[in-house]
């Protein structure tokens, strides 16, 4: 009997060591997965490092030099001023390294959409959750709640909130809470689903039977089931978050000048791209290579973790 008590730990730990080596396995042999994730993991980096990366170049993103600009404000020389000095050339009408700007871009886009993500996921999968689980008026009420918000304007409640707080609140902070509070409702949609499928599960309803309080059976028995569909919402929604605050600079209500964000100089480079396209080009495509890995890396998790799923 003392025998079987010690092997049953060691054997879910096994059966979960397995599980993860084999979702590990599936997404190695999706080559592009792979692609996928070395691309996040050099993006991370660079915004880690970001200091040392644009001190490699000699430039940093706020020092001003005027004299790589013409008379008209545009950069000097070919394809925006690219140069030895400034490996991306400079920014018009400042003379900022677009290279630096870029470097310290990702720590900014990728610092708000990856906090934003988690606020988003948190409140989602706490509402999600909750709300399949006990049912009743509170599944009513806030379901309701979850209705209201997917047909509200967001993007322009975004827009005028982060235009009409004050200044001396941080703008970084406050885009964060704005993008993380619009995007918890669909997380909430998916997780009530299914944990409205999982409550009905024999384990579920032995454990409610035999006393188990509510918290415990979300906490050990419903959550560790939907790890797998938490970490793929995740992963998917990061691009997203991203893009918000990306478009939030775009539209010139997100982080502010001279925080260096790609949003905004993606907007900034819509009037130079006749003149200076390259001004355009760097950070868009970093951009858009940011956004494409999450999304094959997503898909990628998402077959294999997904029992039902075969071979791509």
């Amino acid at each position: 009997m003392t025998a079987n008590v010690v092997d049953r730990p060691v054997a879910a730990s096994a059966g979960r060591s397995t599980g993860f080596r084999a979702v590990v396995r599936r997404v190695r042999q999706d080559r592009w997965a792979v692609v996928s994730a070395i691309v996040i993991v050099v993006f991370l980096v660079v915004a880690v490092f970001a200091p040392v990366i644009a001190a490699i170049s000699g430039q940093d993103p706020y020092g001003y030099n005027i004299n790589a600009l013409n008379s008209f404000g545009a950069p000097k020389g070919a394809l925006g001023g690219v140069s030895g000095t400034h490996w991306f050339g400079v920014e018009p009408l400042t003379g900022r390294d677009l290279f630096a700007i870029v470097t310290y871009g990702a720590r900014t886009s990728l610092g708000i959409g990856l906090a934003a993500t988690a606020m988003s996921i948190v409140i989602g999968v706490l509402v999600g959750v909750t709300t399949g689980f006990f049912g009743g008026w509170y599944d009513r009420v806030l379901s309701r709640v979850v209705d209201v918000m997917f047909g509200f304007p967001s993007l322009v409640f975004m827009i005028a909130l982060t235009a009409i707080v004050p200044t001396s609140f941080p703008k970084p902070l406050l885009v964060v809470l704005v993008i993380g509070f619009f995007g918890w409702p669909s997380v909430a949609r998916v997780i009530r689903g299914q944990t409205l499928s999982l409550r009905t599960r024999n384990y579920v309803v032995a454990s409610t039977a035999l006393g188990a309080g509510r918290w415990h059976v979300i906490r050990t028995q419903l959550l560790p089931n939907l790890a797998a569909t938490i970490t793929v919402y995740a992963t998917i929604s990061i691009p997203s978050m991203i893009g918000a605050e990306a478009a939030l600079s775009f539209l010139a209500v997100g982080v502010t000048p001279p925080t260096p964000s790609w949003g905004r100089s993606i907007g900034d480079a819509i009037g130079w791209v006749q003149t200076d396209p390259m001004y355009l080009v760097f950070p868009g495509a970093a951009l858009f290579l940011i956004t494409l890995a999450f999304n094959v890396l997503g898909d990628a998790l998402r077959d294999a973790l997904d029992p039902r799923g075969g071979s791509r």
